[in-house]
């Protein structure tokens, strides 16, 4: 498959699980953030690590679907005021701009809900061990370890004076480690598990898709600093203004340039060691490094 074929599955299948009931305010507010206009990065991640390992992506588009919901919660709550207070997401107005604080709030809580309940209600044909491990690995990445771990750090991190360079790094590595990587990591993860890999596959891929993280949030750092409000959809420049950690901030724009450059030889160094064949990877790494200007 291409990555549009990709890309108008997991938007089909989004359309159809996320449907309008009562209280419509809340399914209408959840399902505006899960629809906007994206890549689908993580859905598309999931799904091709499940071809390229020889499994049945069919068996996946619960879990990739249910990533991406995963997804659009963090949005929801990241652009709220208490947060980074963005009134713009994909070139739309944020959520809460649209229905409120208070149903924004609820939103989100029950994205992080409904996800799981997209996997266990529609995995029916993957063994039920399968889709407690498959659970397990969304409870992980989407709690007090994972992405909300890295939320957490990145508020406690505006305007921290921290002499120590070092001290920096490693706070800066954690922060996206965990708010950013860590998606990545349950994307490729699970359609690793579903694939029924090896130990060996499952490091390599989980090992390529902190990397990826890694780099794809540098990426989004220099695209703070060089690109426009119409191809970004977002706020840009907040960063810098709020006193954040990010990697152009710490090492400046050409360093962290060459930052991002060595995290991608690296990804393509593990999928070259590991014999793990993906135009679709090769494709959205050439096109994060063509924006970047690397």
């Amino acid at each position: 498959m291409k990555m549009n074929d990709y890309i108008e599955l997991v938007n089909d299948k989004l359309d159809e699980f996320i449907q309008i009931e009562y209280p419509n305010s809340i399914f209408k507010s959840m399902k505006y953030t899960v629809t906007l206009p994206g890549k689908r990065l993580r859905p598309v991640m999931c799904l091709e690590t499940c071809r390229m390992l020889g499994g049945d992506i069919e068996k996946a588009i619960p879990t990739a679907c249910a990533i991406e919901m995963l997804h659009a919660q963090t949005l929801i709550h990241d652009d709220l005021p208490c947060m980074d207070n963005d009134d713009y997401r994909r070139g739309k107005p944020s959520n809460h701009k649209v229905f409120g604080e208070a149903i924004a709030v609820l939103a989100g809580d029950a994205l992080l809900t409904f996800a799981p309940q997209i996997i266990s209600k529609y995995s029916e044909n993957l063994p039920s061990s399968t889709i407690i491990r498959i659970l397990n690995e969304y409870f992980h990445y989407a709690g007090a370890r994972g992405v909300i771990a890295g939320q957490v750090v990145d508020i406690e991190s505006e305007n921290l004076d921290l002499t120590d360079l070092k001290a920096k790094e490693e706070r800066l590595e954690y922060l996206h480690t965990h708010k950013t990587s860590d998606l990545f990591q349950l994307a490729m993860r699970t359609g690793a598990i579903i694939a029924d890999a090896n130990d060996e596959k499952l490091i390599a891929i989980t090992e390529f898709a902190k990397i990826f993280g890694l780099a794809f949030q540098i990426a989004d750092d220099i695209l703070d600093e060089i690109s426009s409000f119409e191809q970004m959809g977002k706020t840009l420049g907040k960063d810098k203004a709020e006193g954040k950690l990010t990697y152009v901030t710490l090492y400046g724009l050409e360093e962290a340039k060459c930052k991002l450059s060595c995290l991608f030889e690296k990804c393509y160094d593990i999928i070259h060691k590991h014999g793990i064949k993906s135009e679709i990877f090769e494709e959205i790494i050439t096109k994060i490094r063509q924006k970047a200007g690397i």
